[in-house]
């Protein structure tokens, strides 16, 4: 497929981070375009990687990228919270370093696969495309508080109430189909004063369907969990996260295991200016970085 261009965040910042112990062998959580897993292979030549995405789309661009350094590079079409399935299927106990980047990647914004709200497109946002569950079904099915709570709790929208109620009103005539019928119910929903703020009036609700349809915060408690007997002493683990939600898991994550990681990261790395000058969707990325004692 056509693939439209895809900017790694704080590229120089993770890898340096990650590949800092000189380690054997890294993997690569969310593959993507290969774009930091490029960069670790870079640094490091002597090392191996791992590369998992539950993509199907992205992986065949992140083999493109990374086609110089294939005998270096094994790629797993998985979700990251079977991180330990996969490094048994690769024959490895313990490895130097995971790297996790939970942005949606542009590759995905930029598809017919409902992500984003700039695109009209089937209401989808399946990482994995064999699993059941879309945005369609959670919009269409799911009674109206469940619907409240999860743009309450994953999207951390004010209107939560409004939206949901909009959303059961308009489907007794008519299922909601598209990402545009959506926008212009959440648009309808909100006060007018409200329309035109910073961000999207559509940019939670979203946000909040991607994380339901993709159990994104479940698995990325259980990844995390499953690293920590899967480093070795001196492996790194980074993590860029870009809303509080995720923010708030990986700080707490480090939190609990105090005793068996040093901080890397005092306070969270975000970009600089330069980097959200030239790449705008950077702009809200977190890094949080330990390494295991």
């Amino acid at each position: 497929m056509e693939a439209p261009t895809h900017v790694p965040v704080l590229l120089e910042e993770a890898t340096d981070l990650l590949t800092g112990n000189r380690g054997r062998i890294y993997v690569d959580c969310t593959l993507g375009g290969g774009g930091h897993a490029k960069r670790i292979l870079e640094k490091n030549p002597s090392a191996r990687l791992i590369g998992i995405d539950q993509d199907e789309e992205v992986l065949e661009l992140a083999k493109e990228n990374l086609r110089e350094f294939a005998d270096r590079v094994s790629i797993y079409r998985a979700n990251f919270a079977d991180l330990d399935l996969v490094l048994r299927e690769e024959g490895v106990e313990k490895v130097d370093g995971f790297l996790f980047d939970l942005g949606v990647s542009m590759f995905q914004l930029r598809s017919e696969r409902g992500f984003s709200f700039q695109i009209d497109a089937p209401l989808d946002m399946r990482m994995n495309r064999d699993q059941s569950l879309t945005a369609y079904r959670v919009v269409n099915e799911y009674p109206q508080r469940e619907l409240e709570r999860i743009f309450r709790e994953f999207g951390e929208e004010r209107f939560s109430s409004r939206i949901a109620r909009a959303i059961v009103d308009f489907r007794k005539k008519k299922p909601i189909e598209t990402t545009g019928e959506l926008v212009d119910l959440i648009l309808s929903a909100i006060p007018g004063r409200f329309r035109h703020g910073r961000i999207h009036p559509a940019t939670r609700v979203f946000q909040a369907l991607r994380i339901e349809v993709n159990r994104e915060l479940d698995n990325l408690e259980v990844a995390l969990e499953k690293t920590v007997d899967r480093l070795n002493p001196g492996g790194r683990l980074v993590v860029i996260s870009f809303h509080s939600l995720e923010d708030r898991i990986v700080k707490n994550f480090f939190r609990r295991h105090r005793g068996e990681f040093r901080i890397l990261t005092k306070k969270p790395l975000t970009p600089s200016e330069e980097e959200i000058r030239r790449n705008p969707a950077s702009r809200s990325a977190k890094l949080r970085a330990g390494e295991k004692l």
